[in-house]
């Protein structure tokens, strides 16, 4: 049993932000049909190396990116260009709950497959519009790619060393946000659909995402009015809450309130600063920012990073390394919580996957699919949710619809 079991969702996303939101659906137990284009199928099956597996089409083999956010699904090919592919997307919206699509606004509409079209066929479906800035306002009919967004949101004005360039967060950090804004809206629209009996138009854009995700540094500048700045690791209503250079690395620190602060200085036998006129509230150490950092480096440079760790972790202020990404994978910690998952691919064998960062003791998420190999499912999706018989199937693929 999966809380999602019994819900099926027609995805018509690829790259990022609406493969993401329907992984998650589908890693709580949605069957999620995946359409692709036929022989292309969704760009990121491309977006490498590295590549595992066995060459396909253009491919030489299915790329780490694709998997990345695929899990789960079965994949059909549709041409939807052509009027029968149109048709068959419209029927199995009609033997699905959720319609998931992140084209540009207003291009499904001149498809007919557009909200007002399946809505008006199939009042009880959600349909869930994923795009770069919305389906309103003056930038909807924009494309939108994560590096964009980041650039235009304000994400790279406050991301990067202070005096260094302008950067842009490591991850396709809006997509990711956007797909679980997504995912979280979907399950708000499946609930009022149990009261209201109909479905709704859930519009959500990586722009959108974006300024929701600057919490409290949109905050900051909306009721301070003073336009944030790069810090570099620094945070800008706590100090100190920063990475700093111990005798052979770096590692980062965290003070988020008085009491910590000083155990802190006991820790590092400063218990005066408790009592300082610069350093006795976080208001003052804000204030006194470099001063109090200069200090604290001077200290943290005498010693091994492990050294102050083992003294902060057992005095319990929340601190740690600063790990490369197969240094995490490694850690005991991430196997333990099962951050490492493996499944059986068709054709690249046994893949390793992320594991599930949510863990409901009742109803867990699964690996029931692996990420799927372009078309592999479409005869079945046809044959079981359409019922279409060989004869129809082959008069399609003769056509050029799947």
């Amino acid at each position: 049993m999966q809380p999602l079991n019994g819900i099926r969702i027609l995805d018509m996303t690829r790259a990022l932000a609406g493969p993401y939101c329907t992984m998650m659906l589908g890693d709580l137990g949605a069957d999620v049909i995946k359409i692709e284009r036929p022989e292309v199928g969704d760009e990121t099956r491309g977006w490498g190396p590295p590549f595992v597996g066995e060459p396909y089409g253009n491919y030489p083999g299915e790329s780490a990116y694709f998997i990345a956010a695929n899990r789960n699904k079965r994949s059909i090919t549709i041409n939807i260009q052509s009027k029968e592919g149109q048709e068959l997307i419209k029927k199995l919206a009609g033997e699905c709950d959720v319609f998931v699509e992140n084209y540009r606004t207003g291009d499904l509409d001149k498809l007919g497959l557009g909200y007002n079209d399946l809505h008006t066929l199939h009042p009880k479906l959600i349909y869930c519009s994923v795009s770069g800035y919305g389906r309103t306002g003056p930038y909807a009919e924009r494309p939108g790619y994560d590096a964009v967004l980041q650039a235009e949101g304000g994400m790279m004005s406050i991301t990067g060393p202070v005096d260094g360039a302008l950067s842009r967060v490591g991850i396709p950090i809006i997509d990711i946000t956007s797909g679980m804004f997504a995912s979280t809206a979907i399950l708000a629209a499946l609930r009022a659909r149990d009261v209201m009996g109909e479905g709704q138009l859930v519009d959500i854009s990586l722009f959108d995402s974006h300024l929701a995700l600057l919490t409290n540094v949109a905050s900051n500048y909306l009721v301070g009015q003073k336009p944030p700045t790069r810090l570099g690791n620094a945070h800008p209503n706590l100090v100190p809450y920063d990475s700093f250079r111990a005798r052979d690395t770096w590692f980062i620190l965290g003070v988020a309130n008085e009491k910590q602060w000083g155990i802190l200085c006991d820790v590092l036998n400063h218990p005066e600063w408790k009592h300082d006129s610069r350093f006795e509230s976080n208001r003052k150490r804000v204030e006194n920012r470099e001063v109090l950092v200069d200090e604290l480096n001077k200290i943290f440079s005498s010693q091994d990073a492990e050294h102050w760790l083992d003294q902060l972790r057992n005095a319990g202020l929340p601190c740690g390394r600063i790990n490369t990404v197969p240094e995490v994978f490694d850690l005991e910690h991430a196997h333990a919580r099962e951050m490492i998952l493996e499944s059986a691919h068709a054709s690249a064998g046994t893949l390793k996957l992320v594991g599930f960062p949510y863990k409901l003791s009742n109803t867990p998420a699964e690996v029931q699919k692996p990420p799927p190999m372009l078309g592999e499912h479409t005869e079945d999706i046809l044959k079981n949710v359409l019922n279409y018989s060989s004869d129809e199937i082959t008069a399609l693929k003769n056509s050029g619809a799947i």
